[in-house]
């Protein structure tokens, strides 16, 4: 049995974790990290990591990237490995994150869906076809509610696009500020915030005459959930490093 710290356990996604353990037999939340409780739990929730103090064999975070020091700080100490669902990371905290990886073992991964990484492969294999004579552009939608953008999911998608092609493009994201024609060597990342969308993701190959799209739409946050429940139960026992999706689906294949 897999005890499971889960941080940021009062929000949406924390509770869709939290439904997704249920239906589970290998895996249980022993306690809770969150500066909200909303006392819907039957199990103790804290305001910070230090105040722990049940056994946990790994760490599910679904909050805010103002908590990762002391989720790190935490999960050193006591040697723990930790899941990272929290995107909006600045270029310091992925830093921090790759750091901590050499003392524990980190799952990270800006989307936890087995279809998104699903496109992801797909959208290689087609950079790596089409990248030389299509123009790429990516498009995200998700719900109002959302505060980073682009979507981690968005710039993951580009930086895999990014590692098939020729030479190393450039993101943009916003062209109202240009007056010029759309260069070659660029990959068009857009965002779109409204209503409740789960989740969007569009990845354009647009070419003389044709264009190729291809699509993943997640109909509720149960799918991020259940993969971030089966990347924790992968993650124990694993030696410290860095893992992500594709580990875990070559570890079923």
């Amino acid at each position: 049995m897999v005890n499971i710290a889960l941080s940021g356990c009062c929000g949406k996604m924390g509770h869709a974790v939290a439904n997704s353990v249920k239906q589970r037999e290998d895996c249980r939340i022993v306690c809770g990290v969150d500066v909200y409780n909303d006392n819907t739990y039957d199990f103790d929730i804290y305001s910070n990591f230090d105040e722990i103090a049940e056994d946990i064999d790994v760490i599910i975070d679904f909050s805010n990237p103002s908590c990762l020091n002391g989720l790190l700080n935490f999960a050193k100490k006591n040697n723990l490995p930790a899941v990272l669902c929290t995107t909006g990371y600045s270029k310091d905290e992925v830093a921090s994150i790759k750091e901590s990886s050499k003392q524990i073992p980190i799952f990270y991964s800006g989307n936890m869906s087995l279809g998104i990484n699903l496109l992801i492969e797909i959208s290689k294999q087609a950079a790596k076809v089409l990248g030389d004579s299509f123009d790429i552009e990516i498009v995200e939608k998700h719900h109002n509610q959302k505060i980073d953008a682009p979507s981690g999911t968005a710039l993951m998608i580009a930086d895999s696009i990014s590692k098939e092609l020729p030479s190393e493009p450039q993101y943009v994201y916003d062209r109202h500020s240009y007056r010029k024609k759309r260069s070659k060597n660029e990959i068009g990342i857009h965002s779109v915030r409204g209503g409740t969308i789960v989740g969007e993701h569009d990845v354009i190959f647009a070419g003389q005459d044709e264009v190729v799209t291809i699509s993943h739409s997640a109909q509720s946050k149960g799918v991020f959930a259940a993969g971030s429940v089966n990347a924790a139960v992968f993650l124990t026992n694993k030696p410290a490093g860095m893992y992500d999706m594709s580990d875990l689906l070559s570890s079923k294949l």
